[in-house]
């Protein structure tokens, strides 16, 4: 399962997937992984919460992203959340270009019971079509 925090900067997106994180990790059954492109929210987040800052890994693209995600998986089979705040500062591409890497997004997520949730700094009408779907209410 795959869900998008969207909204304009400065509304409240961080916190709400950090509240999110945090909520869940009392009752997750699986690990969890929080992805950030910095360091500033790291001691936020409950302790049985995994931070990665992805820039100590020089992903440079959608695909490296993807990879990496695999290599979680691969290596963590009890992986069950992953949370990635700054979606496209992470990802490094253009949201409009990214039908592709949900589609294969989505298919990683149903084959290893993932549940992908992603912040996204462009409001819900800005968003491109294929990703509307995901949005969370």
């Amino acid at each position: 399962m795959i869900e998008i925090i969207c909204g304009e900067k400065g509304t409240g997106k961080t916190k709400r997937i950090i509240s999110l994180a945090n909520g869940i990790s009392d009752q997750a059954k699986g690990s969890m992984v929080f992805i950030d492109d910095d360091n500033s929210y790291m001691y936020d987040l409950g302790y049985s919460i995994r931070f990665i800052n992805v820039t100590d890994y020089a992903l440079n693209d959608p695909d490296m992203f993807l990879g990496f995600l695999c290599g979680l998986c691969a290596s963590d089979f009890d992986l069950e959340y992953v949370f990635v705040d700054r979606f496209e500062n992470v990802i490094k591409a253009d949201l409009g270009e990214l039908q592709g890497f949900f589609a294969q997004l989505q298919t990683m997520a149903d084959q290893h019971k993932l549940h992908i949730i992603l912040s996204v700094s462009k409001g819900a009408e800005i968003l491109p079509d294929f990703m509307q779907a995901y949005i969370m209410e």
